[in-house]
């Protein structure tokens, strides 16, 4: 009866001590559906595989364990912007978490893994191809591992839709930590890739945790029609709130938002293709609602939180039902009604077919890509395994006179094959640091008053200056020191040249790296047999979504469908239901 009674109070502890930090640092009162669980399987020390919907608080599920565990966590995660707004999001929380990916230097990623492994970080979040890094692999040993996370866990199945060979690296880095759980997350799984989930990361068992994919309060709406700019506009009309617009492409983003504006609806569009600051502007905009509607490419929505989006329409038929499930999901997670509505037409169907050509060039002009892409940077055969360079697609197909779009889907198809890594665009702020003593300083100082006032306001607000590479801000210090960017930019070009300061500028650009070193054409080899398999998932995938669309059957019943959940009614909501 005694030992009863203390299993009861270290689980009643365990219970308020998970609720306390979930009040101090997120605010919450109570857990959604299925994170308590989740988080008392990780407590416990087992694998566990979680399918969340989106917005169904996947963080917490791992983040409360992370904070009531001695040692660091491990987030594997596939976007450089998702992995940075999750870090900042913990800062502001006041909780220590540090970020490492391929835009960094190789100084940058050894003081971080040394943070990792001396400091008091709680989250160590990471792209999955450092995961290969010796010096990673290294340093992990050394580590006070809590938790590996695994977030966006369908990449690791070949089943998937969107599948990155680096996921399968994680398996191989549990030998070197094998008493440490796994903690893995998703949106979108069917039961296929759910089962390939659990084995590839090398699960003591099965354990599987399922919050069901039915989402009560939204309206799944289907259209098909011709005039979209019409139909969207009457949505926009009837639905009150802010809202979300997908379509495919960077230009229609601004056709459809300018629609909107003449149409008395404030709008505005966003894309990769924008810089930082307008981005960033856009989407603040929004978020605060001094914006109703964003016009976006699937650039948008990965780790934004607006709980109060009372629609999302698909302007565009999206590729597949995980991506269409996921983007639909970003509205109504406050619980209250929203719609989702998918507006498509014959020319949807014809472009998708389109796609699918586009999508798998022949196997022979993938190796002629592959081969262009060493020539473009100057590479002969037996080298380049480890480099890293940025890369601009445009400037690439230009010099070789290609089709953008097959040497788009070329490049992408051989970094699934694992022969070099493509990162997505991104903007790495200026770093500096500084490269002499203080004393060497002081007399640098005392020739020029200019640079004396400069240096100063530096090291008084970027502290750490002498021991690390630190991000600082150009038009910050420009506000401060009542001078012009321009002028911000010399000093540091003019501290660099004397050799005071090591300085990075800032650079916006995808970096391209390559695994291996470049193979002769006799070396270079392509699984026909994968290819045709690949291919084939794709168009299933497309063929889900043609039926999803041209089907008389309730919407929500055919979602949870088609992720695997077999007991789920009516909604009663959706077009079909209602008609």
């Amino acid at each position: 009866m005694q030992i009863f009674c203390q299993k009861v109070d270290k689980i009643i502890h365990i219970f308020v001590s998970m609720k306390e930090i979930l009040k101090k640092y997120w605010g919450y009162d109570s857990f959604r559906p299925k994170q308590q669980e989740i988080i008392t399987e990780a407590l416990a020390g087992e694998d566990v595989l979680a399918i969340l919907p989106t917005g169904g608080g996947k963080s917490i599920c791992f983040q409360v364990p992370g904070m009531m565990k001695e040692g660091i966590t491990i987030v594997v995660s596939p976007l450089i912007s998702l992995i940075n707004d999750q870090v900042q999001n913990l800062r502001a929380r006041g909780i220590k978490a540090l970020a490492i990916h391929s835009g960094m230097t190789f100084r940058e990623i050894d003081i971080a893994l040394d943070n990792a492994k001396y400091g008091d970080f709680k989250f160590l979040y990471l792209s999955p191809e450092r995961l290969r890094s010796k010096l990673f692999i290294a340093r992990l040993q050394q580590m006070n591992v809590a938790y590996l996370v695994v977030d966006e866990a369908h990449c690791i199945s070949q089943w998937g839709y969107d599948f990155r060979p680096d996921y399968l690296l994680i398996a191989e880095i549990r030998k070197y930590i094998p008493e440490v759980p796994v903690i893995a997350l998703t949106a979108t799984a069917t039961p296929v890739v759910a089962d390939d989930i659990m084995s590839k990361l090398n699960f003591g068992k099965k354990n599987l945790i399922c919050s069901g994919f039915e989402r009560p309060n939204l309206s799944y709406r289907v259209c098909k029609c011709e005039d979209k700019f019409g139909k969207l506009l009457s949505l926009c009309n009837n639905i009150q709130g802010t809202g979300i617009v997908y379509v495919r492409e960077r230009k229609t983003t601004k056709d459809v938002a300018l629609f909107l504006c003449s149409a008395g609806v404030d709008a505005d569009f966003y894309h990769a293709g924008l810089s930082k600051e307008e981005r960033t502007d856009k989407q603040n905009r929004w978020k605060s609602g001094a914006l109703r509607v964003i016009v976006a490419t699937n650039a948008f929505g990965m780790g934004i939180d607006k709980p109060d989006v009372r629609f999302v329409c698909h302007f565009d038929m999206p590729e597949a039902i995980e991506c269409y499930y996921q983007e639909a999901g970003r509205a109504g997670r406050d619980g209250l009604p929203s719609v989702a509505l998918l507006l498509w037409n014959n020319t949807d169907i014809k472009r998708l077919q389109g796609v699918l050509r586009v999508s798998f060039p022949p196997l022979d002009y993938i190796k002629d890509i592959y081969q262009k892409m060493f020539l473009f940077f100057g590479i002969p055969y037996e080298q380049g395994a480890g480099q890293v360079y940025k890369f601009n697609l445009i400037d690439f197909v230009k010099r070789f006179k290609l089709d953008a779009a097959s040497s788009y889907n070329a490049i992408k198809y051989i970094d699934m094959s694992g022969y070099w890594r493509v990162t997505e665009e991104i903007d790495n702020p200026t770093r500096i640091m500084f490269i002499v003593n203080r004393d060497d300083l002081y007399k640098v100082q005392l020739k020029d008053n200019m640079l004396d006032t400069f240096i100063k306001t530096l090291m008084r607000i970027y502290p750490g200056l002498f021991s690390n590479l630190t991000a600082i801000d150009e038009d910050y210090l420009s506000r401060v020191l009542r001078i012009s960017s321009r002028d911000v930019k010399l000093r540091l070009l003019s501290l660099s040249r004397q050799h005071i300061i090591q300085y990075i500028p800032r650079a916006r650009s995808p970096l391209i790296s390559f695994v291996n070193e470049r193979l002769t054409p006799d070396n270079l080899y392509f699984s026909e047999k994968e290819y045709e398999y690949r291919k084939d998932r794709f168009r299933d995938r497309l063929n889900g979504m043609f039926k999803y669309v041209s089907s008389e059957r309730c919407r929500s019943v055919m979602l949870s469908e088609y992720f695997g959940d077999e007991n789920v009614k009516d909604c009663g909501r959706c077009d079909i239901c209602r008609e």
